[in-house]
């Protein structure tokens, strides 16, 4: 495989200034060899790749304590990704004790023997590296990727939690995690939209007791009656080495993996047998239809059928079925529902896990109408699909697109450690992919209409309908379901006994392993272009995937709509237009062009850009070039096509005000920006400027606004620049234009911190949002400086106001601050969801360590972790298609040469503790601050105390009263307070036309 060429230069990684030679490594055939390596671990099998087959190559070791070891080398970058997973998640609970595998996952990274309380986030973030843990039903896993010379480190620290955990916990810890893992209920599940439906369908569609009737979250009234005594008996069952894989992968030499494993992990003892499990599916002998009223705008529809597990002969099929009944413009469900206006959205899915499948239909009925209608159409639709059937080209279709998200999954060393993971926790075969792959390519039309007769057709369904608490008469049908106890029998107890044996070592645990020298980042040979008409263009060639990555970046965007605010949102609306048909192909042909070869080709407007995302497989660029000259040069303007997204953008809008977190932003712009900028309306527009947009405006402002001149390509991926100019050529006949950019600006700050508040009836979370309009983007200047200076205060995870609000207080899931500037000035922004109870003593605590920030600096200790932290995590950040894309887009848009990287690594290297003093006195006026907070009105008394200026809002920004603040004003302090802000750089989203999710890799329910 060839070496992948990196730019990023940080502090202590040597720069290498010519690139390295490709290096041809033979592909033997699958060796499987028992043999013993060292200390007793024995090799089991050893696959490489044969020829250009898919196959992720591996060798696979035992411990003599049970661990699993699968170690993956992969020399194409200076990292090392490690992945421990248990076979255990909330799937191995048991009535009245759920959510405890999610609990403890949080309880992991509460310190051990030999790493405190807060550490190993400092540790992994301190080298340069990422890190988290994630639950689901069936799993839980930890991963850390670094820098390669952090190996060791990365395994000392995961042997040390599962070894030696337990006299590390303490009560106070118990007591602070348990408050996150609610304050994460509250954000994810109780104050978001919909985010209680999957609850209510597993309790109604899996019997009493089963695992899976319950989500991994678990109940707060669970949570509230677990003990220390619990954590510590699940760890005990659960959390031995014969119950985990551990799989290294990235720049490693095996053997030297194997000796360091068996190092740390060896000594530790074997726990508890675990069984894989097995359950009979749910039996449904009528449909059974449930509710429950929500702060929503849309009544929404699910019918959920029982399928089958994850790797069942059928998965693949039912895989195919939902994608071509139920994803995408050309499949029925969107035809008849979303087509035709009859529901804002609709779908299907099949999610698969161990012990049981759920086959999905989805829809969202517009304001008012009844989920009965919704379900006749949703029938209908069925018993079309019967008479209809399926194509051997939709089947193509399935394969094709499916292929390609496989390919692309395999461009990050973490993507493909975690599937080898997944395979061998679940199947006891980490090359599992050869068979699912064959599988998918054997997969014809008739097996997609069996599985459909087979788990659809005349069978029963959880039918859930989730009406808005002002509309709870638009229910489907009356509820007819009780969930019944008959027939449950509780388990026997499998936690009696349990004792907890420390192992014995002939080293010193307690002293963290010294590095190796840091690793070399390659620079690559970067070649750029410019045609006559004005476009730019840039590209490196990476061999490791054959796929392409481009990025055509269009400047103006949103801001282009200041010159007539009355049609804000056009923009967007053209973008979503472009999405659609061209002069050649129906938006549903085009779909199918791109589905035949499983390419994206994805137009979408930003505040400062419009975006024209690319992803193709090297074999199919030609044909995939040619749909990205349809889309971007011949659009259709199908007047159809518009009625029908204006609506849904209206709808969209509308429900804008359903979600505490968008209306917290919404309110914090219009105070950053004020009436007369654009940036004071959200990218999507108003409900009166959308309704002002006719299809002409759409045309107009595509016409005068897409030019050449103001736009940049990048490309990245297996292919030449010789080789992918000629594909580009289309676009020198694209005419250039004069388009009057809107000039930049001088921020303005308030005259004085106020508090604005915005009442949400029943919020179970407060946000808040604390800044002010700060600085535009600048690589080497006082932007990077800043961007510095917050680290310690708000940027990294174990930051002062994450480890207060959140480890420390219990008060939020997360907290953070940081700058979001681009060519125009950005805010600095501290923001947080907060635990309703908790939302002005979290007000407070933000503003007191965002004082005690610029009045006191940063410690020795946090300066060199700043320093070793965003030096090191550079062999991180560049390595795949999207990554590097990315990256040299950034070259293009702000006119950066590479060695701006050297000035940065330079800067960082001379950082002194007065710096970070010196940019936080200057770049936190804290007398100046935009204060808002989004929440239940009982919080306003307790607001009102902390001595701002407090003016309450309404959902559209006015006073709720005339006398208003003067009602709430109460004498301010003589240095008023105001907070920081949340790091929101500008990320482009890289999504596929249809959204869909790549279904070979494992699917993760991500928890902190």
């Amino acid at each position: 495989m060839t070496p992948k060429s990196f730019w990023l230069l940080g502090l202590g990684l040597t720069l290498a200034i010519n690139p390295v030679v490709a290096q041809q490594t033979p592909a033997p055939k699958k060796i499987t060899k028992p043999a013993a390596a060292t200390g007793g671990t024995k090799l089991v099998e050893k696959v490489t790749r044969k020829g250009s087959e898919l196959v992720i190559p591996y060798e696979k070791y035992l411990l003599p304590n049970g661990l699993t070891l699968l170690v993956h080398e992969d020399h194409s970058d200076p990292l090392v990704h490690v992945d421990v997973t248990y076979h255990v998640g909330s799937g191995r609970e048991e009535i009245g004790k759920s959510g405890f595998a999610h609990f403890f996952e949080h309880m992991m990274f509460q310190g051990s023997d030999n790493v405190a309380d807060e550490q190993h986030f400092k540790t992994v973030t301190a080298s340069g590296g990422t890190l988290n843990g994630s639950t689901n039903r069936d799993r839980t896993n930890y991963y850390e990727t670094v820098p390669s010379n952090q190996l060791e480190t990365a395994l000392w620290l995961e042997a040390d939690r599962m070894g030696f955990l337990l006299d590390a916990v303490t009560q106070q810890k118990f007591e602070v995690q348990r408050s996150t893992v609610k304050n994460e209920r509250g954000q994810n599940y109780d104050n978001r939209p919909y985010g209680l439906a999957g609850e209510n369908v597993s309790k109604n569609l899996y019997p009493y007791g089963h695992p899976y009737s319950w989500m991994t979250i678990g109940y707060l009234e669970d949570l509230d009656r677990s003990d220390v005594n619990d954590l510590k008996n699940f760890f005990l069952r659960w959390y031995g080495p014969n119950n985990a894989t551990i799989t290294v992968g990235g720049d490693v030499k095996p053997a030297e993996v194997v000796k360091l494993v068996e190092k740390y992990f060896g000594s530790i003892g074997r726990g508890p047998a675990v069984e894989n499990m097995k359950l009979p599916a749910p039996k449904l002998t009528a449909d059974r239809y449930v509710s429950y009223q929500d702060n929503v705008r849309f009544p929404m529809l699910q019918m959920v059928f029982p399928s089958v597990p994850q790797y069942h002969p059928d998965e693949v099929a039912l895989d195919a079925l939902a994608e071509i009944m139920g994803q995408g413009k050309n499949s029925l469900i969107y035809k008849n529902l979303v087509k035709t206006q009859k529901a804002v959205q609709a779908s299907a899915s099949n999610r698969s896990s161990e012990l049981a499948g759920e086959f999905n239909i989805t829809a969202l009925s517009f304001p008012g109408k009844g989920l009965d209608s919704t379900e006749v159409l949703v029938r209908q639709t069925l018993a079309e699909f019967e008479k209809t059937g399926v194509t051997d080209e939709q089947v193509q279709r399935f394969k094709s697109s499916t292929e390609a998200s496989v390919v692309n999954s395999l461009a990050s060393v973490s993507g493909k450690v975690s599937q080898l993971a997944a395979y061998q926790t679940y199947t006891g075969n980490p090359n599992r992919l050869t068979e699912e792959l064959k599988r998918l390519r054997a997969l014809t039309k008739a097996d997609v209409v069996r599985v459909y007769n087979q788990y659809i057709k005349g069978k029963k369904a959880v039918i859930l309908s989730v009406v808005p608490k002002t509309a709870p008469n638009l229910l489907a049908k009356a509820d007819n379901y009780t969930i019944s106890k008959e027939g449950y029998t509780a388990p026997a107890d499998i936690y009696k006994g349990l004792t907890y044996v420390k192992a014995k070592d002939t080293f010193d645990r307690s002293q963290q392993p010294k590095s190796s020298t840091n690793p070399v980042v390659q620079v690559p040979a970067v070649w750029q272009e410019q045609f006559k008409n004005g476009l730019r263009v840039m590209g490196t060639r990476n061999t490791e995937i054959p796929s392409v990555t481009m990025l055509l970046t269009i400047r103006g965007g949103h801001r282009l709509e200041q010159a007539d605010r009355t049609k804000a949102g056009i923009a967007s609306l053209t973008a979503a237009m472009l999405n659609e048909g061209s002069q050649k192909y129906t938006g549903e042909e085009f779909s199918a062009a791109l589905d035949r070869l499983g390419s994206t080709v994805q137009v979408s407007a930003g505040a400062d850009n419009t975006t024209v995302y690319i992803q193709s497989l090297t074999k199919n660029l030609d044909q995939t070039m040619a749909l990205v000259e349809e889309r971007l040069l011949r659009p259709r303007f199908d007047a159809a096509d518009f009625a029908r997204i204006k609506k849904q953008t209206l709808e969209g809008i509308a429900n804008q005000n359903t979600q505490p977190v968008v209306i917290a932003d919404k309110t914090y712009s219009r105070l950053l920006y004020g009436n007369d900028d654009i940036m004071s309306i959200p990218v999507s527009g108003t409900q009166n400027s959308v309704q002002n947009i006719t299809l002409e405006d759409v045309k107009q402002f595509y016409a005068k606004n897409y030019a050449p001149n103001i736009s940049h390509l990048v490309a990245v991926g297996d292919v030449d620049q010789k080789a992918l100019m000629p594909k580009l050529s289309f676009l020198e006949n694209w005419s250039r234009k004069e388009v009057n950019l809107p000039a930049v600006t001088v921020a303005s700050k308030p005259d004085k911190t106020k508090l604005y508040f915005v009442n949400k009836d029943g919020a179970a979370q407060s946000e808040i949002r604390i800044g002010y309009l700060a600085l535009p983007y600048d690589a080497t200047g006082d932007y990077y400086k800043a961007y510095l200076s917050n680290y310690i205060l708000g940027g990294a995870f174990n930051s002062r106001i994450n480890l207060n609000l959140r480890e420390d207080k219990g008060y939020t899931y997360g907290a953070r601050s940081g700058y979001s500037g681009s060519r125009y000035a950005g805010p600095f922004t501290a923001s947080a969801g907060v635990r309703a109870d908790a939302t002005a003593a979290s007000v407070k605590e933000f503003v007191k360590e965002i004082d005690d920030y610029r009045k006191k600096g940063i410690t020795d200790e946090e300066l060199e972790f700043l320093k070793s932290s965003v030096g090191q995590n550079d062999a991180l950040r560049y390595e795949t298609g999207q990554q590097k894309a990315a990256f040299l887009g950034r070259l293009l848009e702000y006119d950066l040469t590479p060695d701006y990287l050297k000035k940065q690594t330079d800067i960082l290297k001379g950082l002194t503790k007065e710096d970070v003093k010196a940019s936080a006195e200057k770049y936190l006026p804290l007398e100046s601050m935009v204060l808002v907070v989004t929440g239940d009105k009982t919080q306003l008394p307790e607001l009102q105390k902390l001595g701002y200026e407090v003016v309450e809002l309404d959902l559209d920004g006015n006073p709720v009263k005339a006398d208003m603040s003067a009602s709430y004003n109460v004498v301010a302090p003589a240095d008023p307070e105001a907070a920081p802000a949340t790091d929101k750089k500008s990320k482009r989203k890289m999504k596929s036309e249809d959204g869909k999710k790549m279904k070979i890799k494992e699917k993760r329910e991500k928890a902190e």
